[in-house]
């Protein structure tokens, strides 16, 4: 005799429907607990998912209290000084996002992504650090630099914000900070100018704001050292849409070859 299909609903005689006891539903979760679980899930997925799941989570993906535990979890610097961060949301994708936006700073790729390139005298050339009558740079990491001739030399960078990731809404109204760093130096045995000019750029390329330095003036026999010259823009107002980095300089002595100012590790950041 062939027994009858198994029931679904069938149970073994000791185990019973009301027996079964649910779980406790995420809602109910304390909110520590609750803010522990969300932190685990990547940022993008809180912020186009999660946040839409109900009121509960929105408010805790808009909330400062799950971004500062983010930050604490994943080690991000400054994460314990910014106790009156504005917003901590913004504050974990900038530190998460920082990174140089100069494209071949030290002339490893020789002028590659550099434009508007001036060639004065004989012309921009890469040399190995430290160089003749040079001094080694302050970090190991970085072995190369550009060199000036006895005419002026230039070159540029447009850096586009929106293509590195930096949306339109963040830029406007959060208006993180924009960190403008170079390094020159010059040889001990020549004398030499260098000059810094950066800008930040609305859409049609008006000039919101600028930096220029003033025309620095190394003179001959000096220590070969190397100098980092740098500026913040901030409280720049809405619309920045690119940043245009230009440097540049020559030797005062007008030697024919690569007497002029060095160059290299520039850098542009966008920091909370």
């Amino acid at each position: 005799m062939s027994e009858g299909p198994l029931c679904h609903n069938s149970f073994p005689p000791s185990f019973s429907e009301s027996s079964i006891q649910p779980g406790p539903r995420m809602e109910s979760l304390p909110e520590a607990v609750l803010i522990r679980i969300l932190a685990s899930i990547p940022a993008v997925d809180l912020v186009l998912a999660c946040r839409l799941v109900c009121c509960q989570w929105k408010n805790l993906v808009d909330g400062a209290a799950l971004w500062i535990l983010k930050c604490q979890q994943e080690g991000l610097t400054g994460a314990e000084s910014q106790e009156n961060a504005e917003n901590w949301q913004n504050f974990y994708f900038l530190s998460k996002k920082k990174k140089n936006l100069i494209k071949n700073p030290c002339g490893e790729e020789d002028l590659q992504h550099w434009g508007e390139v001036e060639n004065g005298g004989d012309g921009w050339k890469i040399e190995e650090l430290p160089g003749d009558f040079g001094k080694e740079f302050p970090s190991e990491e970085v072995h190369k630099y550009f060199v000036t001739s006895y005419e002026w030399c230039r070159k540029a960078q447009v850096i586009d914000l929106r293509a590195e990731g930096y949306w339109e809404e963040l830029m406007d109204t959060t208006q993180p900070k924009i960190v403008v760093k170079d390094w020159y130096a010059g040889r001990s045995d020549a004398s030499c100018l260098y000059e810094l000019c950066v800008k930040l750029l609305s859409e049609n390329e008006d000039v919101l704001a600028e930096y220029k330095s003033e025309t620095i003036t190394i003179p001959q026999d000096n220590d070969a050292n190397w100098t980092e010259i740098s500026h913040t823009f901030s409280n720049y107002g809405p619309g920045v849409c690119f940043v245009r980095f230009e440097h540049g300089g020559q030797d005062t002595l007008f030697w024919k070859g690569w007497y002029g100012v060095r160059v290299t590790n520039s850098s542009v950041t966008v920091e909370p």
